[in-house]
């Protein structure tokens, strides 16, 4: 099976990790030549919170979501990563539930694998929290690659 769309998704806490996410993701994309989507979903609770520090006017239901993604940590460095590299990427949003999304968007880009961040959390964090990470790994429509970072909490 040939690797040619990676899904690197990517939220607000995974700023902290960004160069170790783009060393992931470059292991597979640099030899392979694939291309890189790097996908931030938000909800519009947040993109509302962010908004003016984003630099929009706009009320959530006249925002373009690639835009916001574009403007979105760590969004930019991993772009700035891929491009010094040579690696081919595009920018992706969605707004709305963010697990439901970034496997809408995996589908949506006919992605062959997806690179996910996450954080260690007990079991009874994850009953009463819920996990993203593990929503989008049961949801997948291809293989995942789970970057765990112990040092990142929310």
């Amino acid at each position: 099976m040939a690797i040619d769309t990676i899904l690197l998704a990517v939220g607000p806490m995974d700023a902290v990790r960004a160069d170790e996410l783009a060393e992931t993701v470059l292991e597979i994309a640099g030899p392979l030549e694939s291309t890189v989507v790097i996908g931030h979903a938000f909800t519009e609770d947040e993109y509302e919170e962010f908004r003016e520090d984003l630099g929009f006017d706009a009320r959530v239901d006249d925002v373009d979501p690639d835009e916001v993604a574009t403007k979105r940590p760590p969004v930019g460095d991993l772009a700035e990563t891929f491009e010094a590299e040579g690696v081919d990427y595009e920018i992706r949003g969605e707004l709305g539930e963010v697990s439901t999304k970034v496997v809408d968007m995996a589908i949506d880009v006919d992605a062959d694998r997806m690179v996910v961040g996450g954080r260690r959390r007990s079991p009874a964090e994850k009953a009463v929290l819920g996990s993203v990470s593990q929503e989008i790994i049961l949801q997948a429509p291809c293989p995942v690659t789970y970057f765990r970072d112990l040092d990142v909490m929310e």
